[in-house]
């Protein structure tokens, strides 16, 4: 074997463990696409589960403000006037400001 036949299977080698390497690497390059958007899909769950228990946690947190006990409903009544003169307070501070 001469030198140029030499230097053309190295090539040739060379060129066969390119190609295993990009097809490793194009394998990898689609795993890693799959697991972002795994992952994406993940975080958009748990955004909308946070979402909802914020919601949850407000409702449940007005519901107790509001919350009628036995023989409490004079306490009621006042939490809720109280709510509604700190609602016309703030809707006479906006209406100062225009």
């Amino acid at each position: 074997m001469d030198q140029s036949e030499k230097d053309l299977a190295a090539f040739q080698t060379r060129v066969r463990q390119m190609i295993l390497r990009f097809n490793e690497l194009k394998q990898e390059n689609k795993d890693l696409y799959a697991m972002v958007e795994e992952n994406e899909q993940q975080i958009a769950q748990l955004k909308a589960k946070l979402d909802r228990q914020e919601r949850d946690y407000q409702t449940l947190k007005m519901a107790r403000m509001l919350e009628i006990s036995d023989g409490d409903l004079e306490g009621a009544k006042e939490r809720l006037a109280g709510l509604i003169r700190s609602v016309n307070k703030c809707i006479a501070v906006l209406s100062d400001e225009k």
